[in-house]
């Protein structure tokens, strides 16, 4: 008995060696820059990521590396509700309470989806835009609730706010990586989740995260800080301008018609 114990033993060494081990190839991560400012002239920004493949050992036979990319917005919870036409009027019938779904959402990769990731690894690390969106539950009324949730894709992907791009990220040799992320004009104040995840054979083999804060500055910030601090003084202001502009522009067309 004590024999097969330590032949069980040294089968069983070198996978636990092996699991116990660092990654062979990990990911060190760059940004052009980790900090977005939102003036009033402010029209989208380009973000570049890049980075390189960091290895103790020679490159792995098999298949090559892949890099996918992902930037993700602050998540907050939405209503999203079905209009339905009644009686010559659109009105509200169901609505699902969706738990927290990213404001922006871009992922890129380094050749086609299928080649770069499995769906288990895709469930496992939340890659994918739909697997970025978390529903809970809906009511038991509502027979398709992933129609609602596709409806929030759909129209975020219309507006900018959510992207997937395939094929974007440029590897050179298997060692280098870089790719550019366009950040809409609409975008949420916060910090902006972004990741860097290696895979082979559709599997992540290694990960790396980095934040990108995103604040508004100058007269926006002002503007945002006084309708959440002094909500009366937004209101009159607010007020005023408008009087201000129906004034001038009145005073402007009396002056062209004489």
């Amino acid at each position: 008995m004590r024999g097969l114990a330590v032949l069980l033993l040294m089968l069983c060494a070198p996978a636990l060696a092996q699991e116990g081990a660092p990654p062979q190839e990990e990911v060190v991560l760059g940004l052009s820059q980790n900090e977005v400012s939102i003036s009033t002239d402010f029209d989208g920004s380009d973000i570049l990521i890049f980075g390189a493949i960091k290895r103790e050992t020679p490159i792995p036979d098999g298949p090559p590396i892949q890099v996918l990319i992902t930037v993700s917005g602050p998540s907050v919870p939405i209503t999203v509700r079905r209009k339905e036409r009644r009686f010559g009027i659109w009105v509200n019938t169901d609505a699902v309470d969706v738990d927290s779904a990213p404001s922006f959402y871009a992922v890129a990769t380094s050749a086609s989806w299928s080649q770069t990731i499995s769906d288990i690894e895709d469930l496992r690390h939340r890659v994918s835009i739909p697997r970025a969106i978390r529903s809970v539950g809906a009511p038991m009324t509502v027979q398709d609730s992933q129609s609602f949730t596709a409806a929030i894709i759909r129209i975020r992907k219309e507006n900018g706010l959510y992207q997937r791009a395939e094929d974007t990220v440029d590897v050179s040799q298997q060692t280098l990586f870089n790719t550019a992320i366009r950040m809409p004009a609409n975008l949420t104040e916060g910090a902006y989740r972004t990741r860097i995840l290696l895979t082979r054979g559709g599997k992540v083999i290694s990960q790396r995260e980095a934040v990108i804060e995103v604040r508004k500055v100058g007269l926006e910030r002002w503007l945002f800080n006084l309708s959440r601090e002094q909500p009366l003084a937004y209101g009159l202001l607010s007020i005023a301008i408008a009087i201000a502009a129906g004034w001038g522009a009145s005073a402007a067309f009396r002056m062209i018609r004489s």
